[in-house]
């Protein structure tokens, strides 16, 4: 004798066994990305990683580097006036992702209006106002990395971001 499957009761049964797989491979694929130590807290750590030295970045310049890994592309900037979320002895040295945070395409830093513009779909961030969106298909900020400023080696350092990278869960992997 055969049993009748209803179409409900197939699309409970196959959805339980998809969303389980789903989440044993996310769990699978971050084993490595945590310790012990951080069993249980909400906010992975980041790696403090040196940008630069103050004094040797000139105004308006976007220097690149990569944070919080390989696969973050970023650029500091020294605005040459104090801004928000700015540091270094004059606040004014910001840090931005330049990932768009509509779909992801690089931005490019554009230093006659101190603005980051997406090539793809035309969102503008303003670099001097915490990479706060002006116009455009994003309507989420440019991720701003925060930084830190050693006075005794006039060092820079990322050591977070703050929103969210896009395409991420997460900012640490």
């Amino acid at each position: 004798m055969s049993e009748h499957v209803t179409r409900r009761q197939f699309f409970k049964v196959t959805g339980g066994i998809a969303a389980g797989t789903g989440l044993g491979v996310g769990v699978i694929a971050n084993a490595d990305a945590a310790t012990a130590d951080d069993a249980g807290k909400s906010v992975l750590p980041y790696t403090r990683k040196v940008v630069g030295v103050a004094a040797k970045m000139a105004v308006n310049t976007p220097v690149p580097f990569s944070f919080p890994d390989a696969a973050s592309p970023c650029v500091a900037i020294k605005m040459g006036k104090r801004v928000p979320g700015g540091i270094g002895p004059d606040d004014d040295i910001v840090a931005y992702s330049v990932l768009c945070t509509h779909m992801g395409c690089p931005t490019a830093y554009d230093q006659n209006s101190r603005t980051f513009k997406c090539g793809c779909h035309y969102s503008t961030f303003d670099a001097e106002m915490a990479g706060q969106m002006i116009c455009g298909q994003a309507t989420e900020n440019l991720p701003q990395i925060m930084l830190e400023y050693n006075s005794k080696n006039d060092s820079i350092a990322a050591v977070a971001v703050k929103g969210l990278i896009y395409g991420r869960q997460s900012n640490v992997l």
